[in-house]
Parts: C-alpha cells; sequence; structure tokens
C-alpha cells in the first residue's frame, strides 16, 4: 500500500512536470523564430561587411559616383525654378522628395535669374551600406543653405532631403 502511493505521488509529479514543459513549447517557438531572424539577419550584414572588406576599392567607387550624382541633383534643383522641378529631377529622386523640393525649401530659398549656387561642401556622413548620407552646403552671393541628403546605392535616387540652418562660417546672409 505504501509502494503504490509512492507510485501515485511519483506519477503525479511527473505528469505535473511534464505538463509544464508542453505549456512551455510555444514560448520556445516564439524564442526560436526570433533567434533564426536575429541569425539571419546578422548574416546579412555580415555578408554586406565582407563584400564591402573585400573590394575597399570598388565601395570607394561607388561611393565617388553616388556624390557626383548627389552634386549633380543640388546643383539641378537649386539653379532651376520649382515649376520645372517634376522634370529635370525625375530619375535622380523619388517622388516624395521632388514634391517636397517643390513644396517646402524652394519657396524658403530666394532663387532668382542672378543667383547661382555654388557647391561649398560636400561631405559624406554614412559611407557604408545601401544608404549613403550626405552634408551639402551650396552658397551664392546672398545666402548659404545646407541639406542632410539619403541617397539609397540600391535605387540610385536621392530618397530623403532635409534642410538645415547654417551658424557661423558659412553663415553669410544679408
Amino acid at each position: 500500500m505504501k509502494n503504490s502511493r509512492l507510485m501515485i505521488c511519483a506519477i503525479l509529479v511527473l505528469a505535473g512536470i511534464l505538463i509544464t514543459q508542453l505549456n512551455q513549447i510555444p514560448n520556445l517557438n516564439k524564442q526560436l523564430v526570433q533567434a533564426q531572424t536575429t541569425l539571419k539577419q546578422a548574416k546579412t550584414n555580415q555578408k554586406q561587411s565582407q563584400t564591402i572588406i573585400s573590394s575597399p576599392q570598388a565601395q570607394q567607387d561607388h561611393v565617388s559616383g553616388s556624390t557626383k550624382i548627389v552634386t549633380s541633383f543640388v546643383k539641378t534643383f537649386s539653379n532651376q525654378p520649382t515649376s520645372s522641378f517634376s522634370d529635370t529631377l525625375k530619375g535622380m529622386a523619388t517622388e516624395k522628395v521632388i514634391n517636397e523640393l517643390t513644396q517646402t525649401f524652394a519657396p524658403s530659398v530666394t532663387f532668382n535669374d542672378k543667383s547661382h549656387y555654388e557647391m561649398s561642401v560636400v561631405a559624406i556622413k554614412n559611407a557604408w551600406g545601401s544608404d549613403l548620407n550626405y552634408l551639402v552646403v551650396a552658397k551664392s552671393d546672398a545666402q548659404s543653405v545646407a541639406y542632410t541628403i539619403t541617397y539609397d546605392t540600391d535605387e540610385k535616387q536621392v530618397t530623403d532631403i532635409s534642410r538645415l540652418s547654417l551658424k557661423g562660417a558659412f553663415n553669410n546672409e544679408k
């Protein structure tokens, strides 16, 4: 009798442990999926890093070409009337950026026939990855304007632009 009670208690304890383990399976599945996603992302980042490390000259050429495109983009929109933006900037920037320039930036900057903007600074903030971040400062006789520009090397277009206020060395507005 004593052995059967002991056996029943052992069976109940083992059944409790089994039920607890079975209840943890969904949580373990979620953790497994998260770990697999993290691993996949890490492998992608590693592959991208290895590509950049294995061919630094190719990455430098890639950045150099992108910098020329961004410089051309800023020269194009800063020295033309806003009415021509949709035609001249097509293919260089996304529709969102063209609309932003037409509606937001252009009216706040004095563009006229006598103003000609020169690129004072075209500096890259982030040279790694598919999105390159640039700081561009354009100067004319009347004012200086700074922009942060994101260039997507996969799409080969400017995907984001924002205007910065200038203070100090570049602030020559009259």
